[in-house]
């Protein structure tokens, strides 16, 4: 006889979904982020990226939430920063990953925007966490002069990102929340 403790077959088979989903969703998360170590955008500012891995973590906000949405960003960060980076990079994604995540958790929860404002939103605030740790980190405030631009490329990646989401949501939506 089970004792009321322990978890029944249904609940420990969701769990295990849940555990797989978010594994598989940390692997396509860490394979943008290479894809962005490899192919890196030539501008003439330092560290702008399409964010093609903000793909990976609205779409978890917005199917698993956002415990888990912080789950996948920092286990990737760590991944991909122990395996193509440093320290620093590390600080620098989990700041703007941490920030861009309650921001957007914070719009998505209002029911004010949608999944591409959401996004937008993520894209700028992720830039601002990111100079913030620049500006500590240097020592100097100087860094912020980079502030209008990056918010600029930040919302308008936000936006791209936002609209591929929506559409993968769209067509993966049903499939997954079936299966949690």
């Amino acid at each position: 006889m089970k004792s009321p403790a322990e978890p029944s077959q249904g609940r420990r088979q969701a769990s295990l979904r849940f555990i797989v989903i978010c594994g598989m969703l940390v692997a396509v998360a860490a394979v943008f982020s290479y894809m962005e170590v490899l192919f890196p955008l030539s501008l003439a500012i330092p560290g702008v990226k399409l964010g093609l891995v903000n793909i990976v973590v609205v779409f978890a906000l917005y199917l698993l939430g956002l415990r888990a949405a912080i789950l996948i960003s920092l286990l990737r960060i760590v991944l991909v920063s122990s395996l193509f980076g440093n320290l620093m990079m590390a600080l620098y994604s989990i700041a703007g990953a941490l920030v861009s995540l309650l921001v957007m958790a914070g719009l998505k929860h209002s029911k004010l925007f949608s999944v591409t404002g959401v996004s937008m939103a993520g894209g700028a605030f992720h830039n601002i966490a990111q100079l913030s740790v620049a500006a500590f980190a240097s020592g100097t405030v100087a860094v912020f002069s980079y502030m209008p631009v990056l918010i600029v490329v930040g919302m308008f990646t936000g936006i791209l990102i936002g609209i591929v989401t929506d559409i993968i949501l769209q067509r993966l939506a049903p499939l997954v929340r079936g299966r949690l």
